[in-house]
């Protein structure tokens, strides 16, 4: 696992910029006073955690002029985006080298994982870094809190509601390379007991062809994303409050497959329609002169997935709709200062309904079925003495498939007094129930019920700040092993009895996993004017039977961002990212090349509601792929304005 040479610069660039301007008398650029939710289920300061956890904020959203939810990703540590195309196209998530269906990934709470995808994989491509109030990161097993999928970890989107002082409004508007376009209208504020903040927002581009133009495919796949989020509280009494949270979008993009008569990738009209909308309705109620804080939510989830080809005589040649419903109770009670102990329960409600109708058979029987997932948990943190906050926690799952399972959680985080570091260590439990798809597909197993994935993970790491707070440091060292993990078995060579009825194979617990390495993390404020941050990642992720490495996963990443302001009104910034070679099969036939990405932006505050900006991504124009024979966005450009009041 020696470093290349590429990452290694990364960090090396960043302390070089980190010594200019020292001496100026600037506000604390750590962030281990940070209050997050995502670690404990509860507000927490970053530093007692003993978790892994990045926070990407509203401001450094606008800051970088982030428009797809990936990109904002993409700058974590561990977390690589893999994309069959331009914006729009299908696109997964490895944490820590996971499966893109081990991750899960929340909006205001709602679980958006996609029960009708064969894995259960979020569709992440349709979401876009709109109306945000933070992003919260956590990476390691989680399932001790949150239950099925959260093998790699949990993304925690939040969107903004209320705002001190009038209403917050924000129109932006912008254009560039590729036809692309978008606009979003958002408000927040507070009117007497009721918190509010809402958002509407559109995007489009004429991207390009899914499949590499490299092969000589020019035809287009153009993307368009229509979408709306609302997120209010009221607050009937000091002590009960309601909250009422909805996210919609809806988007259309054409894609590229495999025509005959030759049946490879190459330029086809076909074109897909999805939709997601979320749904939360939950009750607050603060007992015990606030010490006991009880929630009570009710939660829905609906995807709808359609393909469409124009040249064959069928409405669609595919569908796909999956539902979740979840009923949530959470307590959490304040014994001291100190000790805080959260429990709760959940039930959750899974259904799938997909086809693919052909000319042969417009009218296909679809496949259905659904689950039911029952959850109980505990978790008791403590900090003693101020210095050292000890975390465990306990969960039961049970179902009539997979049985029951249980799950673990250990943390601790010591910052001694009067220091600015914070040695941290964690041990996790995180597992995935099987897919519906998997459970009732044509595919399913005929022979056995399909068991829960199931994987253990540790992790201990230190977090040291310098200089005043204004230099912090992070290493992590990771490890996980999964078991029992599905795949697909294929009947050809290998038969066996259960190819009788299942003729090209079917799924089962046959596959194992294994993933350890390193996170850096650098962040610096140099300067009142200069910040840079900068990660870098060296893991490993390896199939336990084979011993041969992951597909899509690559062994190194890094980011480097630099942000300056030369004057008042004027921002400048910088940004590169490394994505280390990678192969693109499980076998190690093909192995894609590393490239690196370097983003610049720009920015003036015309007055004082006005502001124009400008970017330029993958500034060099780089060629490259992180699945073979799929395109990549090539050198492009945006002019915007955005008008805050």
């Amino acid at each position: 696992m020696r470093p290349s040479r590429a990452p290694l610069t990364f960090l090396l660039v960043s302390s070089l910029c980190s010594t200019v301007g020292l001496a100026d008398d600037v506000s604390s650029g750590g962030d281990l006073d940070a209050v997050v939710v995502s670690a404990t289920r509860t507000e927490q300061p970053r530093a007692l955690t003993g978790e892994s956890i990045s926070l990407i904020t509203a401001p450094e959203i606008a800051l970088h002029q982030t428009v797809v939810l990936s990109d904002a990703l993409q700058e974590t540590p561990g977390l690589v985006v893999i994309r069959n195309g331009g914006y729009g196209q299908p696109a997964g998530i490895g944490l820590r080298g996971t499966l893109a269906g081990q991750t899960l990934v929340l909006i205001d709470g709602v679980r958006v994982n996609d029960p009708s995808a064969p894995d259960g994989a979020a569709i992440i491509s349709d979401l876009l870094a709109n109306n945000l109030e933070r992003i919260e990161v956590l990476r390691g097993p989680q399932s001790t809190l949150y239950g099925s999928d959260a093998i790699g970890g949990v993304i925690n989107l939040i969107s903004q509601r209320g705002h001190d002082g009038p209403p917050a409004w924000n129109l932006t508007a912008e254009g560039g390379s590729l036809n692309t376009y978008r606009g979003t209208l958002s408000a927040a504020g507070t009117r007497e007991s009721l918190e509010y903040g809402a958002a509407l927002n559109y995007f489009r581009s004429g991207s390009v062809s899914a499949a590499a133009a490299s092969d000589g495919n020019r035809e287009t796949d153009p993307y368009r994303n229509l979408g709306a989020t609302a997120n209010l509280r009221w607050h009937a009494t000091d002590a009960l409050s309601i909250d009422a949270r909805s996210y919609f979008t809806r988007s259309h993009v054409g894609f590229d497959g495999y025509p005959p008569p030759d049946y490879r990738l190459q330029d086809t009209p076909e074109y897909g329609e999805n939709r997601l909308l979320t749904a939360y309705l939950g009750l607050n109620l603060d007992l015990l002169d606030e010490r006991f804080h009880n929630r009570l939510a009710v939660l829905r989830s609906r995807s709808d997935r359609e393909l469409y080809d124009p040249t064959l005589g069928v409405t669609e040649t595919f569908f796909a709709h999956g539902e979740s419903r979840r009923l949530e109770y959470q307590g959490v009670l304040d014994l001291a200062p100190a000790n805080q102990l959260s429990f709760g329960a959940e039930t959750q409600r899974t259904t799938l309904n997909t086809g693919a109708p052909s000319p042969f058979d417009p009218n296909p029987v679809p496949t259905t079925g659904q689950s039911r997932i029952n959850g109980y948990y505990v978790q008791y943190q403590s900090t003693l003495r101020q210095q050292l906050t000890l975390t465990g926690g306990l969960r039961r799952d049970e179902n009539s498939g997979f049985g029951n399972h249980g799950s673990i959680k250990l943390s601790a985080a010591w910052q001694p007094i009067g220091t600015a570091t914070v040695l941290r260590a964690n041990l996790g439990d995180g597992f995935k129930a099987p897919s519906l798809y998997e459970l009732f597909s044509p595919y399913s197993n005929p022979v056995r019920n399909l068991a829960a994935e199931s994987s253990r993970g540790w992790e201990a790491g230190v977090d040291q700040g310098v200089l005043d707070g204004r230099l912090r440091l992070s290493a992590t060292y990771f490890e996980r092993r999964t078991h029992d993990q599905i795949d697909f078995f294929s009947c050809y060579p290998v038969v066996t009895p259960a190819c009788t009825t299942r003729p090209y194979g079917y799924y089962d617990n046959i596959a194992r996993s294994r993933a350890h390495g390193l996170e850096l993390e650098l962040t610096m404020q140099a300067s009142r004017a200069l910040r840079v941050t900068s990660n870098l990642t060296r893991m490993r992720s390896i199939d336990s039977l084979t011993g041969l490495e992951l597909a899509r996963r690559p062994n190194t990443l890094a980011n480097l961002r630099a942000d300056w302001t030369p004057a008042a009104r004027w921002t400048l910034g910088i940004g590169a990212a490394y994505i280390g070679s990678h192969y693109d099969d499980s076998l190690q036939a093909l192995q894609l090349p590393g490239t690196t990405l370097i983003g610049l932006t720009i920015s003036q505050t015309l007055g004082a509601n006005l502001q124009w900006y400008a970017r330029v991504d993958n500034a060099l124009d780089r060629r490259y792929e992180t699945v073979a024979g799929y395109g990549t966005l090539p050198r492009t450009g945006a002019l915007g304005l955005r008008l805050n009041y």
